[in-house]
């Protein structure tokens, strides 16, 4: 009898916790969970664990939490757990030191069809570009980010009415599904190693920030619905409402045209509706958030504010 794989997990976020919980489920031996130390967060900014840390723990799992992923201390200990197979999902890059040590390799999860959407932010970015599919890859991780030989992959549909957060709950499902199929092909032996085709046409997915999540109002219509859509609900696109930051979750294209305006020029009809103008027509934001405040309907924003 073959002995079982000795997998170890490397994850943070809610999209990993799927997989790992897929593993366990179908009776994989994971030996070990490394995952993002505990963080600051809240109003008092008491530390917190990450959602893979929570899961592992809840069934008993050893958890390493590496500040550095060269820290000899941390290789010496992921050593130790003697793992056959690293499988990486929503983590952080990895040294070669890491993703080399394993005997049959590591592999990675990806929310993209590989090679479109390298990065580290392939769900928000394909809804921006107004993608009608996505999907996920799994591949073997390399030294160059996200162009290792692939394994499977798996398609999925983006609806016109998707946002970033609907996509990225089914991604996680679908997701969770190829890492398992994944693994037992690995166990059985029998898994294709497909280097990523070559494109001169490559659509690329960097992280986003505060400079590049600001809506920019001299477009048309469309593209900036699809970048709405895109950020929310996180990170969230944003504008300046009357000198102040405003999170925009929701716009919608509207049929009216209520007057000649610059783009950016800001209306409210009968204290119900914003309308903002785009280059080729007007749109509505539907819901909105101020810093620091809890997130609202423009009906709601237009009983304490004026336009």
């Amino acid at each position: 009898m073959p002995q079982p794989l000795r997998i170890v997990f490397m994850g943070t976020p809610d999209f990993a916790v799927t997989s790992l919980q897929r593993l366990l489920g179908a009776g994989y031996q994971v030996v070990a969970v490394v995952t993002a130390p505990d963080r600051p967060s809240g109003r008092g900014l008491q530390l917190r664990a990450s959602p893979v840390k929570k899961a592992a723990e809840a069934v008993n799992l050893p958890v390493l939490q590496p500040e550095k992923l060269r820290d000899p201390a941390f290789l010496e200990q992921l050593a130790s757990y003697q793992a056959d197979l690293q499988v990486v999902v929503a983590f952080r890059m990895l040294p070669e030191v890491v993703w080399a040590m394993p005997t049959i390799g590591t592999f990675n999860l990806h929310g993209s069809l590989l090679p479109q959407y390298r990065g580290a932010a392939p769900i928000n970015w394909a809804i921006i570009n107004g993608e009608t599919e996505t999907g996920v890859t799994t591949f073997f991780i390399e030294k160059e980010i996200d162009t290792g030989q692939m394994i499977f992959q798996d398609t999925e549909p983006i609806y016109p009415d998707d946002t970033a957060g609907t996509l990225h709950d089914r991604l996680m499902e679908r997701g969770a599904e190829l890492v398992l199929k994944t693994v037992r092909a690995i166990e059985a032996g029998e898994y294709p190693r497909t280097p990523q085709p070559v494109s001169d046409t490559l659509k690329a997915a960097p992280k986003l920030s505060r400079e590049t999540t600001e809506i920019n109002w001299n477009q048309s219509v469309h593209p900036i619905r699809n970048f709405v859509r895109g950020l929310s609900p996180y990170p969230s696109a944003w504008t300046l409402i009357n000198g102040k930051s405003y999170k925009v979750y929701d716009v919608s294209i509207a049929n009216e045209s209520p007057f000649a305006a610059e783009p950016g020029q800001a209306y409210s009809d009968n204290k119900k509706a914003i309308l903002v103008r785009a280059v080729d027509g007007w749109l509505r934001i539907e819901s909105l958030q101020a810093e620091g405040k809890r997130r609202m309907t423009a009906e709601e924003f237009l009983r304490g504010n004026r336009l």
